[in-house]
Formats: structure tokens, sequence, C-alpha cells
């Protein structure tokens, strides 16, 4: 019985990433970014108001705040005559004189010769002339021409994920294409004799084909572009028909309810001849009689999973979704792994590594991650339902069989409820 460890290293080993290829930034969320992206302009592209207000030479405003006498001696105000006003997106050129403002919108283009924004809080907010209170420096409340990126500047980084922030810096910096790493194209399919699609009502010995839109789902969750085939005839010629055609136009392949049974021998015809494949037997549970091998004329990694939807799904958390981020050029494919205590015993199948469906809390008081199982023994190892519940997989090392209440395990986080 091979390990899990080695059967990883046997399937990561063939993970290919599909070539890059340039797509527009709107969909190149969730993306690897494949290149340094060279900002040709700057950001912003000129001097521009950070806030809605009056543009100002500072030394004109130097004396708010403090007491300002006339030729009489007389207290006053300083005041400055409003002769103008510019609008965010304006494209009117204005030049400002000495002892002069202009009302600005946030993002305006800032007149020549002003050197800073007067919030509207430091004036008495008057539209033809304006009362100042406090002063500025210069440079205040400006955004200079190329304060947030210069040209030269790399916007984005080769190896960054493009998330929200990424797409509005490559917006911003005028680039409406980028070179990505695509999701790898993944083909689903079910084979089994006792299979019917959900739009369907079962007879006797039938039941609904989970597995294609069950696996389906844990690839896109993984990031992979998929195609779910759905239920195919275990019939050789059938089947390998539908297999060849997925092979050319596929990264990875899986099928499911190709492993154990009748169908299996089926499924080994049909595709024999392909290409390298095997069924083995791996040292974890669920999911332990597996298939893996690399078929057609590209070699396109293809997965034979349980028929057991639980198994199947496991299957493919361990094996096929590292595959996947591998080809996404994410430099850590695994899940993140926690320590966490047990609430309760668990028990655990000897000599194979457990990944036992699992909730996964925090105490408020301690910040302590705690576990809960969900199920337990081989008698629920079909149970779809705790598998929804789960949030998190407990890995039993192949020694370990009795797990204590309060002893500390890993569990691999799948994902944040509610």
């Amino acid at each position: 019985m091979r390990s899990v460890e080695d059967q990883q290293i046997k399937v990561t080993a063939a993970a290919v990433a599909p070539r890059p290829v340039r797509v527009a930034i709107s969909e190149a969320q969730g993306l690897l970014c494949a290149e340094d992206v060279v900002t040709e302009r700057p950001l912003p592209g000129f001097d521009q108001a950070a806030i809605d207000g009056y543009a100002v030479r500072s030394v004109d405003v130097a004396a708010a705040g403090s007491e300002i006498r006339n030729e009489e001696g007389e207290l006053v105000d300083l005041t400055l005559p409003v002769v103008g006003e510019v609008s965010a997106g304006s494209r009117q050129p204005i030049r400002l004189q000495p002892r002069q403002t202009v009302r600005v919108d946030t993002g305006a283009p800032l007149p020549t010769l002003a050197d800073a924004v007067l919030p509207v809080d430091f004036t008495d907010g008057g539209r033809a002339r304006i009362k100042v209170y406090e002063p500025v420096r210069s440079g205040d409340y400006v955004r200079r021409i190329g304060d947030d990126v210069q040209p030269g500047d790399i916007a984005v980084r080769a190896g960054t994920i493009i998330g929200p922030a990424q797409v509005g810096l490559l917006a911003a910096v005028g680039q409406d294409k980028v070179l990505v790493h695509p999701r790898p194209r993944l083909s689903v399919i079910s084979v089994g004799g006792e299979l019917i699609d959900i739009d369907r009502t079962p007879g006797p010995g039938q039941v609904y084909d989970v597995n294609s839109y069950a696996l389906a789902a844990a690839a896109r969750d993984a990031g992979a572009d998929v195609n779910r085939v759905g239920i195919v005839s275990a019939d050789p010629r059938r089947l390998r028909d539908v297999v060849e055609g997925q092979l050319v136009r596929s990264e990875v392949v899986v099928i499911a309810g190709a492993v154990g049974g009748w169908a299996s021998e089926q499924v080994k015809e049909a595709l024999e001849g392909l290409g390298e494949l095997e069924i083995a037997r791996v040292a974890m549970h669920p999911g332990s009689v597996q298939g893996f091998g690399r078929l057609g004329r590209d070699e396109v990694p293809t997965f034979l999973l349980p028929s057991n939807p639980v198994g199947a799904l496991v299957v493919f958390e361990v094996m096929v979704r590292p595959l996947i981020r591998i080809a996404l050029g994410r430099r850590h494919p695994m899940r993140r792994i926690i320590p966490a205590r047990t609430i309760t015993p668990i028990s655990s199948m000897a000599g194979r590594k457990g990944y036992l469906r699992a909730q996964l809390m925090r105490d408020e008081t301690t910040g302590e991650y705690l576990v809960q199982p969900l199920g337990a023994g081989a008698s629920s190892a079909h149970l779809l339902a705790t598998l929804a519940e789960a949030n998190s997989l407990i890995l039993i090392d192949p020694d370990d069989t009795e797990i204590r209440t309060g002893d500390e395990v890993r569990v691999a986080f799948l994902s944040q409820r509610g």
C-alpha cells in the first residue's frame, strides 16, 4: 500500500501550468500575474486637489490665524477673492494670480502657481470672497504628479495574485490587459449504470449523479475552469470517445465511479492504450482505492475516483486540488494546517492516514482552536451530509488509532462558515 505522501509526489510531478495568456483586467481577478507591469505614465498624471476647497498660494495665507492690522492699526480678517471654479475633469487651464483663490473639487487639476488647497473648514465657505481662518503649507491637500506611481515603476509584479486593488491600479495606469497564468481546464466525468441526472426521478436501484456536480464545484473552488461532462456510459467504446475528446481540451481529467467493482474493469478496458494509468491502494481513509495516470498525446493528468461522493471529495481535496493550485502558479498549493484540541474522542483506522470531517471552532476566552469530528467510524464514511457541515478535515497519522479528548491534532482548514 502506497503512502499518501508518495502518491502526492507522483501526482504533483505531473502538474503542468498552461501557457500564460493576456486577458482583460476585468477577467484577471484571482489569477497569478505572469509579468512585471511597468507603468508608462505618472499617477496622478497632474497636480490635483486632494479635497474640496480653495486652491491658493500658501504664502498668501501664511498669516491666517494671527493678528492682522490695517494701516490704521485696526484688526482685520484675512480675505481672498474667489476668481473661478475648477471641477474634476476640467480641461480648461487657469492661472492663479497672487492673493487670489480658485474653488476646486476633489480630483480637479490645480491652477498654475497654486501650491496648496485650503479646506472649506479653514474658511467661511464664501463663493465670491472667503475669510481665511487657518493657514496651509506648500503641498498641503495636494496630490502631486507621480506621487503614487512614477514612469518606470512596477505597478504589479509577476507572481502577485490579482485582486481588487491590483485591478484598480492597472486601470489607474491605463493598462487594459495583463499577462496571467490562466485557470487550468478540468473536465469531470461520472460513470456508473446506477446513475441518473438530477432532472429525472430515480427508479429502483437508481441514484442521482452527485459526483459530477460536487467535484465540478470543488474544482471551481480550487481555481479551475471546469467542464462538467456529467454521466457517461461505461461502454468502453463510448467512454473512450468521450475521454479522448476531453483530453484535447483539458489540463486535468477527473473520472468518478471508475475504481472498484465492474465499472473499474470497463474503465480500464476503455482507457487502455491511451497512456500510463495505475489503480493503486493508498494508505488513507476514506478513498483508499484510487487511480492516476497521464493520458493522451499531451500526457494529461487523469484521476480515477471512487463512486462514494465523500471518498471522491476527500481524494479530490488531497490529490487533485494541489495539482490545480500548482498549475495556477501558487507557491503554497496545500491547505493551511493549524493545531487544534479535540472536544471528543476520535477513532481512526490503523495503518491509514485519516481525513476526518470536522467543525473547527475557536474558544472566545483563550483564542485556542477546538475541533469537533462529524461522524465516526467506517459506517459513516458515506455520509455526505456531514461533509456539507464540515469546515475542516482532521488529519490523523497512520499510527494514531485513538485520540483522546483534549489531545492536539492537525487540522486542514477548508472554508470560513457563515
